[in-house]
């Protein structure tokens, strides 16, 4: 083990002097066998009385001095390793040194001081028995103390957990060595899986590699298996999606490890053991950034975020910060969500210029004044109302956020020739089924038009994408909630699926996008695979350590107004095509009747407030023909039950909140 030199303060005393006096036993103890084995252990007095006791005081000063000055009685003997060994080796060859070289060129001075019947010749075989039985007895009694806490200690549990580490690489080891070396650890490791067929029957630090993964769960099974730990820190995401999908309903709990690069560069400790969460099923790749030309459009400058409070939005600021610009805006309505976003990035970037703004987007004058008064160069527009079934119930909130509230903003960005602006949609928007989309949807269209109207002062971007996970008030922070409370958990319909990405990628990707933007783009973020919402139910309910439908029940209630069971990502007349980023496509320009779209829109306003429901759906299909409002709703498997005693789970639109609306 590395010699951590702290400051003495730092050590406990008692801890020191115990190994002080630990080492001094241990002296003696081998410098006994070395003078018994030198003279084959006789019953004769003489060489214990005239030789050992005469050179033990000279033979423990040298010892004990030397160790101390190699701070050997500050190493802890239950993490001994070979470094450890290594020095204990040259302090015991210098103690020994110096030990002959006092005793030859001393016997003349000690004879004058000793009786003339006391001889203090020594075997000179005593010097090498001494050095090696010291060299053993030293090393034998930490390894030992290492094995007892390693080894015996942790039989003598009655709690311990009976755990598979899946990956019997590098970082299986470290696991490994971690959870022996932790005296708090209450593991019993029942063995390793790992696809490499050569290492199947082999061992690692005593313990057999079983298999490969896709025998997991047999061997769970068999071997009772109480955790699994996932360390494989490089496998994609489908892959430890597969493995706790195979160990469905079997009472496991799963966890992993820290990535392989971040306990390299020091970022995390290996003991940082974690349990795996959805994130690590459904998330992607680590996303690439063209830096270079992200900076160029926000480092230096000022910056607005809209809709700062909420998930995205919150996000947004995060990653922008990065980039340094001159100054960042923090535009939002709800005042709590501003103060934990304003007072988080003055935790993490206490050097940059944050300016919180209280103030909504429909809020003409504030916005204007705003603008003129900071001059941004770059607006991202998170700011949304995005409850599918909220917006059904208030459509007029709807409008007035969602389209007027960016029409407000788009105008005044325009008129102070901002120089971007850039809109965060949805998914929801494609052939819109809720007045959550559609509005979405109109302020698509009129963004987009705007960029043409604009004369290229300002470039308005559209990013269009689809759930993010674990938003507020989304499906899985639902789902969690209702599994803690013991069930059921609520899904609308067995076979509606969706699009997800973690909110991380979805800020980094928007701002790729904003960077390639050119004005009146939308681009579509690259979504992958869409899933099934009751597998998403069923896998966390297995990695919550239950069994979906045992354990956990899950509930279908049926699809509420506005759903669809699956979302699209782009409209008929879009022709969608790809990017140099190829995580990033882009929607070509649809062609708009720009004055009639106008005119739609504020119709909506004039009757945002006063008109009924009804007439609010009708004025949103003249303005958005593809948009139905009142789709047909597939009817539930018979087996299925309708009904929970919690409200269903909203799946919701990526952005996040922002002042007009609710923060996500």
């Amino acid at each position: 083990m590395a010699d951590t030199r702290k400051p003495n303060s730092e050590y406990h005393v008692p801890l020191a002097l115990i190994s002080f006096l630990a080492h001094a036993g241990l002296f003696t103890f081998s410098l006994l066998l070395a003078f018994g084995v030198a003279h084959n252990f006789r019953p004769s007095q003489r060489w214990f009385t005239a030789e050992y006791l005469t050179y033990l005081p000279l033979a423990l000063a040298v010892k004990l001095s030397v160790f101390g000055w190699f701070r050997l009685y500050r190493d802890s003997w239950k993490y001994v390793g070979l470094r450890d060994l290594f020095r204990i080796i040259i302090a015991v060859y210098a103690s020994i040194f110096i030990c002959v070289v006092i005793y030859y060129f001393s016997q003349g001075i000690w004879r004058q001081f000793l009786p003339p019947d006391r001889n203090l010749w020594i075997p000179n075989s005593v010097f090498l028995l001494d050095l090696v039985f010291t060299i053993v007895v030293v090393a034998s009694a930490r390894v030992g103390y290492r094995f007892y806490y390693e080894e015996l200690r942790p039989l003598a549990s009655a709690t311990q957990v009976r755990l598979l580490i899946v990956g019997a690489g590098d970082t299986g080891d470290l696991i490994l060595r971690e959870i022996a070396r932790t005296s708090e650890a209450r593991y019993d490791v029942v063995g390793f899986l790992d696809d490499d067929e050569r290492k199947w029957g082999g061992r690692i630090r005593g313990v057999e590699v079983l298999g490969p993964t896709e025998e997991i769960r047999k061997i769970c099974q068999d071997e009772m298996v109480d955790e699994v730990l996932l360390a494989m820190p490089s496998a994609p995401q489908r892959k430890i999606r597969h493995l706790v999908e195979l160990c469905q309903g079997m009472n496991l709990r799963f966890r992993t490890v820290p990535a392989v690069r971040d306990l390299i560069e020091g970022r995390v400790e290996v003991n940082q053991i974690r349990p795996v969460d959805i994130e690590d099923l459904l998330g992607r790749d680590p996303v690439t950034l063209d830096t270079e030309a992200i900076g160029q459009y926000i480092h230096g400058k000022v910056v607005l975020v809209t809709g700062a409070g909420g998930s995205i939005g919150s996000e947004m600021c995060r990653q922008i910060a990065r980039f340094q610009p001159k100054r960042l805006l923090l535009v939002e309505r709800m005042e709590n969500a501003l103060f934990e976003i304003h007072r988080e990035l003055l935790g993490l970037f206490p050097d940059l210029d944050i300016q919180p703004c209280v103030a909504d987007i429909g809020d003409v004058h504030r916005i204007r004044a705003l603008l003129a008064a900071e001059r941004p160069a770059a607006i991202f527009h998170a700011a949304a109302h995005k409850h599918v079934p909220m917006m059904e119930w208030n459509p007029g909130e709807a409008v007035k956020n969602n389209i007027l509230g960016t029409k407000c903003l788009a105008d005044s960005a325009r008129q102070t020739g901002v120089a971007k602006f850039v809109m965060i949609s949805t998914d929801k928007a494609v052939n819109p089924t809720s007045v959550m989309g559609c509005s979405k949807r109109v302020a698509e269209m009129y963004v987009q038009q705007l960029a043409g109207a604009s004369d290229g002062r300002t470039e308005f971007v559209t990013v269009r994408f689809g759930n993010v996970l674990g938003s507020s008030g989304s499906a899985i922070p639902i789902f969690k909630q209702q599994i803690a409370l013991g069930g059921p958990v609520t899904v609308t319909h067995p076979e509606m699926v969706r699009y997800f990405m973690t909110i991380p990628e979805a800020a980094q990707l928007v701002l790729q996008a904003g960077a390639m933007g050119k004005g009146g783009e939308i681009f579509l973020l690259d979504m992958g695979e869409p899933v099934k919402i009751v597998q998403l139910a069923q896998d966390l309910i297995t990695l919550s350590g239950l069994r979906p439908y045992e354990d956990i029940d899950i509930v279908f209630t049926g699809m509420r107004p506005g759903e669809k069971l699956f979302e699209e990502l782009s409209i008929t007349g879009e022709d969608t095509s790809r990017t140099a980023h190829p995580k990033i496509g882009i929607n070509n320009k649809r062609p708009e009747d720009f004055n009639r779209v106008c005119k739609c829109i504020d119709r909506l306003i004039a009757m945002m407030d006063t008109a009924s429901a009804e007439a609010i759906r009708e004025e949103l299909k003249n303005t958005v023909p593809e948009y139905d409002a009142t789709p047909a709703a597939p009817p539930l498997p018979a087996a299925t039950t309708t009904g929970s005693r919690l409200q269903p789970a909203t799946e919701t639109l990526g952005p996040s909140t922002a002042p007009g609306a609710q923060p996500a």
